[in-house]
């Protein structure tokens, strides 16, 4: 089955019918995303984003004014929030708060992969980065 936009407004589909987008160079390293659901899909609140970093891959240091909320499905690496890192592995969830910086590295023998939901708006005004 093919991803398909239903009569109410619903999409459903299969990951890999989600073509995977490389991040700039500025903004990581062996770093792809696919975006599952967003505000061009007609979702009025949430995005729905799925990542892979590869083996030796990161995310640079980065902030917003928005929350993530992440579930980690596979692989290994270390999340740093603020300024305390965190080993995660599949199963585990994080919540990182708006304008926290954060950022992800893949210490793992395999692709770590998550998915990450956001607000499609900013839910705080921009501020510099907060390393609490």
């Amino acid at each position: 089955m093919a991803t398909t936009a239903g009569r109410c407004g619903e999409k459903v589909g299969f990951l890999d019918d989600v073509a995977p987008e490389a991040l700039p160079p500025e903004m990581g390293r062996k770093a792809f995303i696919r975006w599952l659901i967003s505000s061009r899909d007609g979702a009025p609140t949430f995005s729905m984003r799925f990542f892979e970093v590869g083996v030796g891959g990161s995310i640079h240091p980065h902030h917003h004014p928005w929350e993530h909320e992440i579930f980690v499905l596979s692989g290994e690496g270390r999340i740093r929030i603020g300024s305390t890192w965190y080993r995660v592995s599949g199963g585990m969830f994080i919540y990182i708060p708006p304008n926290v910086e954060h950022e992800y590295v893949n210490t793992g023998g395999e692709a770590l992969k998550f998915l990450c939901l956001i607000p499609n708006e900013a839910t705080a005004p921009r501020a510099r980065a907060v390393r609490c």
